[in-house]
């Protein structure tokens, strides 16, 4: 059975963009692409909603040549590898390969895609995130917390939602970004 692991990358204070929707201060370096390449290598399908896909779409069309540093250009084959399923009820038609949109969330296709699944899948989106936490669908979640505080804007995690973690690992890295590998218990 796959794992169905949410990752983030947020700020210290938790929050994946800022007040006004910027998200830039969250760019990784070089080590800590490296270390989310590594991450995302295991993932078969990527669970995104709307907003989320807009963002990562841009892998779709990323250069792969020489003038591109060698962590894009891993991650871009990566995630051009990797099935996606946009969860969208106004976005009408994909704008990469191996995508398809879905229109409602449904627990019962998640927990059938995971016993169908023979590589793990990854869910991106905090609201999206959220509503699987709370469905009791995420195996693991993966925070790569920066050393800046925001002090306000969308949230990492979900807002009334009660689950059990269990810290599974831990890395830090140079530039004072920490990871926290979590299992979550049901």
């Amino acid at each position: 059975m796959a794992r169905l692991v949410y990752a983030a990358i947020a700020s210290l204070d938790g929050y994946i963009e800022d007040l006004s929707g910027e998200f830039g201060w969250a760019a990784p370096d070089e080590e800590v692409h490296a270390f989310v390449n590594d991450l995302e290598r295991p993932i078969g399908t990527y669970l995104y909603g709307r907003r989320m896909y807009e963002t990562m779409v841009y892998w779709e069309t990323a250069g792969t040549g020489e003038d591109q540093r060698a962590v894009s250009r891993d991650f871009t084959q990566i995630w051009r590898a990797a099935e996606k399923i946009v969860y969208s009820r106004t976005l009408q038609v994909p704008s990469s390969a191996r995508t398809r949109i879905e229109r409602d969330f449904d627990p019962a296709a998640i927990r059938a895609l995971k016993a169908a699944s023979g590589r793990d899948i990854s869910i991106g989106g905090a609201q999206l995130a959220g509503a699987a936490m709370a469905a009791g669908l995420v195996d693991e979640c993966h925070l790569l917390l920066n050393p800046i505080l925001v002090g306000g804007g969308k949230r990492a995690l979900p807002e009334g939602v009660r689950v059990q973690l269990e810290l599974l690992d831990e890395h830090r890295f140079r530039s004072g970004v920490v990871h926290l590998r979590y299992g979550l218990r049901a």
